[in-house]
C-alpha cells in the first residue's frame, strides 16, 4: 500500500466522526449524514497528494463537505421535513439538555443551507470569520451577513433558544 492511500485512510479514521457530526448538523439526518461524509471523502481522495502538499488537509475539506451540502440542497426538489423519528433522538439523563438541543436542531434545519452552515462553523466549530469564509469560499463580509441573518432567524423561528444565541465578540 503506498503511502498516500495510508495517509488518506489515517485522515478518515481520525476525522470521520467529527465531519459526521458537522454533517448531522447540516442534514438533520443520520443516513444522509454518512452519505454527505462519504461524497465528501470521495471526492477528496482523487485530491489527497495535492491536498496534503498543500498543507493541513481540514480547511479543504470542511469546504467540500460544505459545498457538496449546498449542492445537495439546491438539487433536492421541495419536500416536507422528517421528523426526528425516535431512533434518532439523543440519548440523555437531563431531559432538559435533550429538549434544547432538539429545539436547536430542528431550527437549524430550517434555515438555509448557507446561513446553516455559516453558523455552525461559528458557534459549533469555533471557526473565526476569516477561517469560516475561507472553508465557505466567500468574503468575511458575506460570513458576517449570513451568520446575523441566521440568528435573527433562529430568534424567530425557536424564541425559546433567545439566551443560547448571544452573540460573542
Amino acid at each position: 500500500m503506498d503511502a498516500d492511500r495510508q495517509s488518506f485512510e489515517a485522515y478518515v479514521r481520525a476525522r470521520s466522526a467529527a465531519l459526521s457530526r458537522i454533517a448531522y448538523l447540516l442534514t438533520n439526518d443520520h443516513h444522509l449524514a454518512e452519505d454527505l461524509v462519504q461524497q465528501t471523502f470521495l471526492r477528496v481522495a482523487g485530491r489527497w497528494k495535492r491536498v496534503v502538499a498543500a498543507g493541513d488537509p481540514d480547511p479543504y475539506v470542511h469546504r467540500v463537505l460544505y459545498h457538496q451540502h449546498v449542492t445537495w440542497w439546491r438539487r433536492a426538489s421541495r419536500r416536507p421535513e422528517a421528523p426526528l423519528s425516535g431512533t434518532d433522538r439523543p440519548v440523555s439523563d437531563d431531559a432538559e439538555q435533550v429538549t434544547v438541543m432538539l429545539s436547536v436542531q430542528q431550527a437549524l434545519a430550517r434555515l438555509g443551507p448557507r446561513q446553516r452552515a455559516a453558523l455552525i462553523l461559528r458557534y459549533f466549530e469555533d471557526c473565526t470569520e476569516a477561517q469560516t469564509a475561507e472553508i465557505l469560499n466567500c468574503r468575511v463580509g458575506t460570513v458576517k451577513s449570513q451568520v446575523r441573518d441566521g440568528l435573527a432567524r433562529l430568534r424567530t423561528l425557536a424564541p425559546e433558544l433567545a439566551d443560547l444565541m448571544e452573540v460573542r465578540p
